[in-house]
């Protein structure tokens, strides 16, 4: 099955950026996945095109028309059931999860946001589901779009050449990675951890153990916290 992604953008000249090349590249000639980009100015009746107005109450900038962009989405998934996210600084934080469950499906419409924001009422009508990737703001929800799907798409079936790659990595078991070491064994005086080349698997996956957990109390308490509230729930 190929997982087909289609963005609604005003700027469709962004994509497919850099997922045109490297392993999303070689995945889209493969056929593992699609990408379409549908002008949301496209989708205007007026002679100017027009997507946007003023904000109504007053305030900065602009907001995206709900009618202009209802049509765009309609054309886009009239006929699937993909999500339809709506890249938006307010939204839930991506996480590494949500992006397994959006591989597992046949696909996902994106809706990247300019200006002020989008009329609340074609987000509710529409059923977007608003999504972060981060606390803090971009021109425009291209950009988010790109990471999102460059997070999708590379852990799609057959898209990576080792499978297990995408399994020992930062936030599959809610931790961050161990570090990695390659030759030269030593570097400017530094050398490889000798438990890496002891050929001791169990000493090796108990120290990577170790280290992740070491790096994430150090980086990211709020993972080591989640992953107790976690492990509470549980037991409940």
């Amino acid at each position: 099955m190929t997982f087909r992604a289609t963005v609604l953008t005003l700027y469709p000249e962004m994509f497919p950026g850099h997922l045109g090349h490297s392993l999303a590249g070689r995945a889209m000639e493969r056929g593992h996945w699609s990408l379409d980009t549908l002008q949301i100015r496209d989708f205007a009746t007026d002679r100017h095109r027009s997507v946007d107005d003023t904000p109504a109450g007053g305030g900065a900038g602009m907001v995206l028309k709900p009618d202009v962009l209802a049509r765009a989405i309609d054309h886009a998934s009239a006929d699937d059931d993909r999500p339809r996210l709506l890249m938006s600084p307010r939204g839930r934080p991506l996480t590494q999860g949500k992006v397994r469950a959006l591989a597992e499906g046949e696909g996902v419409v994106i809706v990247c946001g300019r200006f002020e924001g989008v009329d609340q009422r074609v987000i509710d009508a529409r059923g977007l589901e608003e999504v972060s990737i981060g606390d803090y703001i971009l021109s425009g929800g291209e950009p988010a779009a790109l990471t999102l799907l460059d997070a999708v798409v590379r852990i799609l079936p057959g898209v990576m050449g080792n499978d297990l790659s995408g399994v020992h990595e930062s936030f599959e078991d809610g931790l961050l990675e161990h570090p990695h070491y390659t030759r030269p064994q030593v570097f400017e005086g530094m050398e490889i951890p000798a438990v890496l080349t002891s050929g001791n698997h169990a000493a090796i996956a108990k120290w990577q153990r170790e280290q992740a957990l070491r790096l994430t109390e150090e980086r990211r308490p709020d993972l080591i916290e989640a992953r107790r509230k976690a492990r509470d729930d549980a037991t409940k």
